[in-house]
């Protein structure tokens, strides 16, 4: 459990004159940066130093351990060198959390910046790294940085340098990071558990959709069916002897054509899906509407009733895909990474789709892709020859049911445990805020904390955040790689 903790203001303030930073305690400096640091520029001779990039959520990282997807380049002599206890920079996601204090030596982009602390006897790395990268900092670090539009905007070595920073006494500093460091670990204890709760929900819920999809249990009764046959397919193993086991593309069309959209239809609107609006339970966000003229070249269409997944790592492994019998409109468009799949009368879409859910279909699509590292995708062959359990109709209907009623308590418990880990995040955000910028006292409360081993920062990381995962306005290492590379 989280310590309980009773955090209250110094006993003094004074205006610091700066927006994002209101009053201070009375007697901490404001400084400007480059009366912190100054800037560094050695370039690495070989190019065979540990490569580092930034992320939004872990600051500086070895390369190998993030989730960029761009190509490598040729050669990295040239590349900056940095060590530990240099602030690295990337100056085209300054304002995004794209910087952070590194705890390695390696060599990062020649676009980034790279900044060494003045006096580390008097300034402490770890606090400035969580100054920094505070909430209430990105407003200033947005300030700074210009640009035409939000993805190009840029710091410069001297805007970045000219910013104001609170300094609290060395001392101080120390007892911030015990305290910050204190907190942090056990928020990150108990959200790694509730993660590892989840994956165990995750995993039941996949054993219960294989049991029903695949015949093991029949769902009315609990219990197996009376008799089995050979489905002859390795994975299926046996199935309930009345079921048929057939290729999806003899019981669907794969990706149909626009062309069958009627005339009157194409001056209406119609739902636009892409792919951050489909989610990987089956929900989708089908708000947004648009004249299907605008969306008739470069997207893929559906119409209501049909299935689409994701095609493009890691979408297709996570499970991103939904049954579109719900679609407010007769037809819609989205993504081009979506196949899209179109029952025939054998099946019920509801059913096709969680077919496309079993973890045999993800894991076998996965070893199917073809295409460049990180930009792999399932062919539409395996999804046309991957063989479907097909029971009659009316338990194809059953199924569905009983799979909907069991996996919605499921996915009820895990959306309840994953806002209980998002409410964590913020609160940490929050006692950052709050405690590096002066507006509560800690120096009481880290003197009386014990004393705890370091904890390696990767394996302290949560789950999601070691993943780098693609959320829909999260910046990725990929996304902040690839512009410094262009810069």
């Amino acid at each position: 459990m989280l310590m309980e903790i009773n955090l209250k203001p110094y006993p003094a303030y004074k205006d610091s004159g700066v927006p994002w930073l209101g009053k201070v305690p009375a007697h901490w400096e404001t400084k400007r940066a480059k009366n912190i640091f100054r800037c560094i520029d050695v370039r690495s001779e070989t190019g065979e130093e540990e490569l580092l990039t930034v992320s939004s959520e872990r600051g500086v990282i070895p390369r190998r351990s993030a989730n960029v997807t761009m190509f490598k380049a040729e050669s990295y002599i040239g590349y900056k060198l940095c060590w530990p206890d240099d602030l690295v920079i990337n100056s085209l996601w300054a304002w995004a959390r794209g910087l952070g204090v590194s705890p390695y030596y390696g060599i990062v982009s020649s676009a980034y910046g790279v900044y060494r602390l003045r006096n580390k006897r008097t300034d402490n790395p770890r606090f400035i790294h969580e100054l920094l990268r505070s909430a209430p900092f990105q407003w200033e670090l947005q300030v700074r940085s210009k640009g035409i539009w939000v993805s190009r905007l840029q710091i410069t070595d001297d805007a970045f340098l000219d910013a104001p920073l609170p300094v609290p006494p060395s001392n101080e500093q120390k007892a911030i990071v015990r305290f910050l460091n204190y907190m942090d670990r056990r928020i990150r204890r108990y959200s790694r558990a509730k993660q590892r709760l989840i994956k165990l929900l995750e995993e039941y819920k996949q054993a219960i959709i294989h049991q029903a999809l695949t015949g093991q249990i029949d769902v009315r009764t609990g219990k197996p069916y009376t008799a089995y046959k050979d489905s002859g397919v390795e994975w299926l193993g046996r199935v309930p002897e009345h079921w048929e086991v057939r290729r999806l593309k003899r019981i669907a069309r794969l990706n149909p054509s626009k062309s069958e959209v009627p005339i009157e239809l194409r001056n209406d609107q119609a739902v636009f899906l892409p792919m951050e609006c489909v989610g990987s339970n089956g929900q989708f966000d089908a708000s947004e509407l648009r004249l299907v003229s605008d969306l008739w070249n470069g997207f893929t269409y559906f119409r209501r009733g049909d299935v689409i997944i994701a095609k493009i790592t890691p979408c297709f492994e996570n499970g991103k895909g939904a049954c579109l019998e719900n679609l407010p409109t007769a037809i819609g468009f989205g993504s081009t990474e979506f196949h899209v799949i179109r029952p025939s009368k054998a099946i019920i879409a509801a059913y096709l789709y969680r077919v496309t859910t079993l973890s045999e279909f993800r894991r076998l699509g996965a070893d199917e892709m073809t295409g460049a590292a990180g930009q792999q995708r399932v062919p539409v062959e395996f999804i046309a020859n991957f063989p479907i359990p097909l029971p009659s109709l009316p338990e194809q209907t059953v199924i569905v049911a009983y799979l909907d009623a069991k996996t919605a308590q499921i996915e009820n418990t895990i959306s309840a445990i994953r806002r209980e880990i998002e409410l964590l995040r913020e609160y940490r955000e929050r006692l950052i805020a709050d405690v590096i910028t002066g507006k509560v006292d800690v120096r009481e409360i880290a003197a009386q904390l014990p004393e705890e081993p370091e904890e390696d920062i990767e394996t302290t990381m949560d789950e999601e955040e070691a993943k780098g995962e693609t959320d829909q306005g999260k910046i990725t290492e990929s996304d902040m790689e690839c512009t410094a590379d262009e810069a």
